[in-house]
């Protein structure tokens, strides 16, 4: 693997303040506002546009998945509907600057140490949310279908353009990275199940983020998540990759090690 970016980073000057570190420590979130150039979240738009309307493999479909509020079906009306461009490290050089951003890097580092490995088999990706034809993604954490020896991943969301609740913007719940669930607090496809009693008072605590394009939203793996389907005309654009340290090391044999990852940077 090439690392990306190789020189010392200041983090005093381009990383997390220590209240935001600490607000990551516990709630297990931050965002670094306009931490993207406009010009280089414009390139990504570009990019993103014509590889929807070109659909350049790899994609995944709505209708694939099947969460709430998708088309039944690749042969229902919207069935064509992109959820995601897949393997976004590959698609453009963009998406590798994106990588190698100062500011990025340093806050990473903070997060995960001096060596930062990116997983090509796990987000990577654009997300998009099409108006009438997105889905609901309901309550989860990431870990629920990787496969990690530590599972403390962390995900940088890039909005690409404003996010918010009506549009499918995410929505967290504060803290639940460091919580411990029963088993049966899942359904059988891993969602955290809101038709419980005990989990009442924890979903009311729910946060809706509301991002402008050039913010980045980090979020720990374990933390759940959750978003609504695209309500307003305009669909919804993220660059969105996931970072762990080298010795949390995927679970040999699952999805998660069957790609290389990318150095995004190594310690002097």
């Amino acid at each position: 693997m090439t690392p990306l970016v190789t020189q010392a980073l200041d983090p005093t000057l381009t990383g997390f303040s220590p209240a935001e570190l600490e607000q990551f420590r516990q709630q297990g979130y931050v965002i670094a506002r306009r931490l993207a150039p406009s010009a280089l979240v414009a390139e990504m738009r570009r990019v993103t546009t014509r590889h929807l309307a070109e659909r350049i493999e790899p994609l995944e479909l709505e209708a694939a998945l099947g969460y709430p509020g998708a088309p039944p079906s690749r042969a229902a009306e919207g069935g064509d509907a992109i959820r995601r461009l897949r393997q976004a490290y590959d698609r453009a050089p963009v998406f590798r600057a994106w990588l190698g951003h100062e500011g990025l890097v340093a806050r990473l580092r903070q997060l995960l140490g001096s060596t930062v490995l990116m997983p090509r088999a796990h987000h990577n990706c654009v997300m998009t949310k099409h108006p009438r034809y997105s889905s609901d993604s309901l309550w989860h954490q990431d870990i629920r279908y990787w496969r990690y020896s530590r599972a403390e991943l962390v995900t940088a969301w890039l909005a690409l353009g404003e996010e918010h609740a009506e549009n499918g913007g995410l929505q967290l719940i504060p803290g639940s990275h460091r919580m411990e669930f029963a088993a049966d607090s899942f359904d059988d496809a891993l969602f955290f199940r809101s038709d419980l009693p005990r989990h009442q008072r924890l979903l009311a605590a729910a946060r809706a983020v509301h991002l402008q394009p050039g913010d980045v939203l980090f979020f720990h793996c374990r933390l759940l998540h959750a978003a609504t389907r695209n309500y307003r005309q305009e669909p919804k654009y993220a660059a969105v990759f996931t970072f762990r340290h080298p010795e949390d090391r995927p679970i040999p044999g699952s999805r998660s090690a069957s790609l290389p990852d990318v150095s995004v940077c190594e310690a002097e």
